[in-house]
């Protein structure tokens, strides 16, 4: 909970957040108590949102500012998240991402029950910018399965589809994860669309040479700039998706 005493940089991060939540609810990337957001505050804390609360009615005085346990700094605060453990997680296994949003959006979870994978390299821009969106298998919301989904696929990915759940974006604040959020259901709403057109043909990827050239000069770039140990290459390229 942040209180008159938050100094000028955290009073920001969470207008911030409330301004991002507002926005993924306009977007209909979530609907009703739907979704989740957390940010770094420093080395030792992040800033989430509360349980039980409509992502386009946050208030910054209700986030709730936790340890990297999952404990909130004031017992007075509210609850965090009930998907804390998966936040959690992804902070532990990057370092360098600073902000994470999830959300459900409509289209890209039908896909994934539909067993429709965004992983292929289908847009030259979503290739430059994500690589590719894998897709994690079944975890119970907001159970220790749940997170453990993810450890694997986001130590190499920036975008991930939770099967019959949601989606995850990480960057390096909220608005760059936010993007990305948007860039999942975009790309799921033109992939459904072009199934739909070609009576429900699979979308045809991009010829290879395209792919590499994309991934290679952005996606596998940007990631080397970053210092990542592990380098996913991208659709097709990438050894930790097996």
């Amino acid at each position: 909970m942040l209180t008159t005493q938050t100094t000028p940089p955290r009073l920001n991060l969470a207008e911030t957040l409330v301004a991002v939540g507002r926005r993924m609810y306009e977007r209909g990337l979530i609907a009703s108590l739907d979704g989740n957001l957390s940010v770094r505050l420093d080395e030792a804390h992040l800033l989430v949102t509360p349980s039980g609360v409509c992502k386009g009615d946050l208030d910054p005085a209700t986030l709730v500012v936790i340890d990297l346990e999952g404990r909130p700094v004031d017992p007075a605060a509210g609850k965090p998240s009930s998907e804390l453990a998966m936040h959690l997680e992804i902070y532990r296994q990057r370092p360098d991402v600073q902000a994470i949003v999830h959300a459900h959006p409509p289209t890209a979870v039908a896909l994934t029950l539909a067993g429709i994978s965004l992983a292929g390299g289908i847009l030259p821009e979503v290739v430059a910018t994500l690589g590719h969106i894998p897709t994690t298998e079944y975890g119970t919301p907001s159970s220790q399965r749940g997170a453990e989904v993810t450890r694997k696929i986001v130590r190499n990915h920036d975008a991930l589809l939770l099967a019959r759940h949601g989606a995850v974006a990480v960057g390096s604040d909220l608005w760059d994860a936010f993007y990305k959020m948007e860039t999942i259901e975009h790309l799921a709403k033109i992939v459904l669309t072009a199934r739909q057109a070609a009576n429900g043909a699979a979308v045809p990827e991009l010829p290879t040479e395209e792919l590499i050239h994309f991934s290679d000069k952005y996606w596998v770039a940007r990631q080397q700039a970053e210092g990542r140990a592990e380098i996913c290459y991208g659709p097709g390229r990438c050894p930790f998706d097996k």
